[in-house]
């Protein structure tokens, strides 16, 4: 199997589980320490993914910055920005202005998304070996089923939203023969939010 990079999702939610409000309104989920810490990670990353959904409806600019809106590393050092899904990046999107984006990368790097483990081979080839992903629902949860996740960073507001806007969506799991086992590798608590670190747990041998 080809070589792929370290894939970390992120995603924020509420108690109940639930990444933005029925409406669709998501921003702020966490507090002002959360989002440090999300930035910071950003900044440690080689590249950060989104789906085409999330990019069409929040515009995200995919960089690493500090709480004051300047860049928390130089334009040469933020991660690159890689969006997945065919549908078209518009022209006015804030992505397309990504300081990383100039000669070697000079336009956000695009996945289909139809063999994610093909398009992630493709990224380790162009020296991509860390990639954090903040697509939403629709990306995690591919990428969760594909056993593609090596490391899932979940922050935990202490809020109730109830409604269907779920931080995860369908993991073709039927039973529960197939739940998806993780462990917890770290907690921390950020400001009044949690976060919780954890892997994919090692599969038994019998």
């Amino acid at each position: 199997m080809a070589e792929l990079p370290k894939i970390t999702v992120k995603w924020a939610q509420t108690l109940d589980g639930r990444a933005a409000a029925a409406d669709g309104s998501s921003q702020w989920i966490t507090g002002p320490a959360a989002r440090v810490d999300v930035h910071e990670r950003r900044a440690a990353a080689d590249a950060i993914l989104v789906g085409t959904g999330t990019l069409l409806a929040d515009d995200p600019s995919l960089t690493a910055r500090t709480p004051s809106g300047e860049l928390l590393v130089p334009a040469a050092g933020q991660p690159v920005p890689i969006v997945v899904g065919s549908r078209p990046i518009p022209a006015a999107s804030r992505v397309l202005a990504h300081p990383a984006l100039g000669e070697r990368f000079p336009a956000p790097l695009r996945l289909a998304g139809a063999d994610l483990a093909a398009d992630l081979a493709e990224l380790t080839a162009l020296g991509i070996h860390s990639v954090f992903v903040e697509g939403g629902p629709g990306i995690a949860s591919s990428l969760l089923r594909a056993g593609l996740v090596d490391e899932l960073l979940v922050y935990i507001a202490p809020a109730l939203l109830g409604g269907p806007r779920l931080a995860v969506g369908d993991l073709g799991i039927a039973s529960m023969a197939g739940i998806h086992r993780l462990e917890f590798t770290r907690t921390e608590q950020l400001g009044q939010d949690l976060l919780i670190i954890a892997t994919p747990a090692k599969k038994e041998t019998r």
